[in-house]
């Protein structure tokens, strides 16, 4: 009894993407996919970037498997020699995925945005933790710094208005109860 081949049966993932698109031009910004398909592309680009860290370019039937799986060929010595180095000491996942928002009212299919952890494009969140280093960032800590500096210094002076106020009320009432007293 024959063996079926396993890569004849499992369906490719062919998603279309116009060329233009691919040069990364889009006006509309990241290209977003089904839910359920970017979930099961992740699942294969998962699969395909650790097999490509384990057995290397030697091993035959990883190289089938990038061959047969990635469309344009110069991909697979992209995937080789720049995306399995880059993943080797990863402990996380290789692909992150993000839940498109849905305009309401609209379609109700969920959309989802598959990118690559650590690509050289901006990200799609940005991380605001790391910006109190920039300059106008700095420049405007140091500026609050000195006008809370400057208040509080306003501040003290009313008081010790305020405190020398009472005391010459207080010496003057005391000197007119000795008045009052004589």
């Amino acid at each position: 009894m024959n063996q079926a081949d396993v890569s004849k049966l499992v369906s490719q993932l062919r998603i279309k993407v116009n060329p233009r698109l691919r040069k990364f031009r889009s006006p509309a910004g990241p290209e977003e996919l089904n839910y359920p398909r970017a979930d099961e592309a992740r699942m294969y680009a998962e699969r395909l970037i650790s097999d490509a860290i384990r057995y290397g370019d030697c091993h035959k039937t990883t190289m089938e498997m990038a061959d047969y799986w990635l469309v344009e060929k110069q991909l697979v010595h992209k995937l080789f020699k720049v995306l399995a180095p880059r993943y080797q000491n990863y402990t996380v996942s290789y692909t992150r995925m993000y839940k498109a928002p849905r305009p309401y009212p609209g379609n109700t299919n969920l959309k989802a945005l598959l990118e690559l952890r650590g690509n050289p494009y901006p990200a799609l969140i940005p991380n605001t933790n790391n910006n109190r280093n920039l300059i106008h960032n700095v420049l405007l800590d140091e500026a609050k710094k000195e006008y809370r500096q400057q208040k509080y210094n306003e501040i003290a002076a009313q008081i010790d208005s305020s405190q020398t106020e009472a005391v010459s009320i207080k010496k003057d009432i005391t000197e007119q109860s000795k008045e009052c007293n004589t």
